[in-house]
């Protein structure tokens, strides 16, 4: 029994059970989180990291070698040619938007090969909301291909489609708020393989959210161009306090800096204020905290399983990105779940979670988080749009034994509902 909180028998008997489930699969995670550390740790020692680094500067940024040497260091790590971290991305859909600007043009088409995407980028593209300055409402063409009845990637499709009057091709590698499962790497090599055959010199973009350091394996290696992603996310290890990426080609890097700022200065502008020790900080701490929130996730997924409830990945499944799905079948079983999750955070437990209406979104949403940073997904959080199947999104944990602990009182909650 568990000396702190009231959980029942019950949910701990089956929490034995579910680690006895996945012991193997938690070893797995724990050599990839290595090989990742041993990245990171390369990385920094490639780019010279010095204290020095960490100093932030004001107005313009001139000549802040800390601002380039972290973009040297994610440029390692994501095996990129270059990268641009910058503290003012204000959300992963921020930096998606930005690289998405910075690349194309009026009159050019894109063409999204993993069905609709995120609900927050459908406003910036212009497929939803209406919004003025949007994608199509500057000329850029959209398209997209629906994923096969199995809710996997139609790759005969793609072939079918395809031609030179693309300039893009866009992948999103999570789910999103969707069942369809998260794509792994080898998914994006295969999904690059068959453009490749059809047009070698189209952009392949990638939203890479929740999915850096999952895997010892990078999109950029298996023929991405550019990808983008958060820092209150993976690789923001829990540390950033906000900020994203965009990671890639030299050239395709250097357009979307010309996009965050103005054509011409790019790179080299760019107050770092105070934060550039966060980053770095966080940087180095990412491949840890996101082989816990795996493990949380892997946890929770067996967990789930032997309580009778639909899960997606399944514990012994391979992963592309953090992200653990469980269908609870009811919104009344849906806010109870998140409510346990609130109740196990160090921050805010005190507050109960309810559904409402949120920018960028159609339907109303439930999320919980007490977390350090507001809004950070790598900490231990759960969010859902109130829609059939009832299914909740759970992520995160910055270590795995206050992951465990709030998703067995996640479930405690439901039980002592029932």
């Amino acid at each position: 029994m568990n000396k702190f909180f009231d959980i029942s028998e019950e949910i701990h008997n089956a929490s034995k059970k579910a680690m006895e489930l996945c012991a193997d699969k938690l070893k797995e995670i724990d050599e990839i989180q290595e090989y990742n550390q041993h990245r990171m740790i390369k990385a920094f020692q490639t780019a010279k990291i010095s204290e020095s680094h960490f100093v932030g500067s004001t107005g313009y940024g001139y000549g802040d070698r800390g601002r380039d040497a972290l973009d040297e260091v994610y440029s390692y790590v994501f095996d990129a040619e270059d990268a641009l971290v910058r503290h003012n991305f204000v959300s992963g859909t921020h930096a998606l938007t930005v690289a998405l600007f910075g690349v194309l043009r009026p009159n050019d088409k894109m063409l999204c090969v993993t069905g609709t995407p995120y609900d927050t980028l459908r406003s910036a593209i212009g497929i939803e909301g209406n919004y003025s300055g949007s994608l199509i409402d500057f000329g850029i063409k959209y398209e997209e291909i629906d994923l096969k009845d199995n809710k996997t990637v139609d790759v005969d499709e793609i072939k079918k489609r395809l031609d030179n009057s693309y300039k893009m091709v866009y992948i999103q590698r999570s789910r999103g708020y969707s069942l369809r499962p998260t794509l792994t790497c080898d998914d994006i090599e295969n999904i690059v393989k068959a453009v490749r055959e059809k047009n070698k010199d189209v952009i392949i973009m990638l939203d890479n959210c929740y999915g850096e350091f999952v895997e010892k394996k990078q999109p950029l290696s298996v023929g991405v161009d550019l990808m983008a992603g958060s820092l209150i996310k993976n690789p923001g290890g829990g540390i950033a306090p906000t900020g994203g990426y965009i990671a890639g080609k030299k050239d395709l890097v250097e357009m979307c800096s010309y996009r965050l700022t103005t054509p011409g200065t790019g790179k080299e502008l760019g107050a770092t204020l105070n934060v550039s020790r966060e980053l770095f900080l966080g940087a180095y701490h990412a491949p840890y905290a996101t082989g816990e929130a795996l493990k949380t996730a892997i946890f929770a997924s067996a967990l789930f399983e032997i309580l009778g409830y639909k899960v997606s990945p399944e514990y012994n499944e391979k992963r592309g990105d953090i992200i653990q799905v469980i269908e609870l079948k009811s919104p009344q079983v849906l806010e109870k779940f998140c409510v346990g999750i609130q109740h196990a955070s160090a921050v805010d437990s005190f507050v109960t979670p309810y559904p409402d209406d949120m920018p960028g979104y159609e339907d109303k949403v439930i999320m919980a988080a007490g977390a350090f940073t507001l809004g950070s997904s790598i900490e231990l959080s759960a969010d859902a749009p109130l829609r059939e199947p009832y299914a909740v999104w759970m992520q995160g944990s910055l270590n795995f034994h206050s992951g465990k602990l709030g998703v067995m009182l996640a479930a405690n909650e439901i039980l002592n509902d029932k």
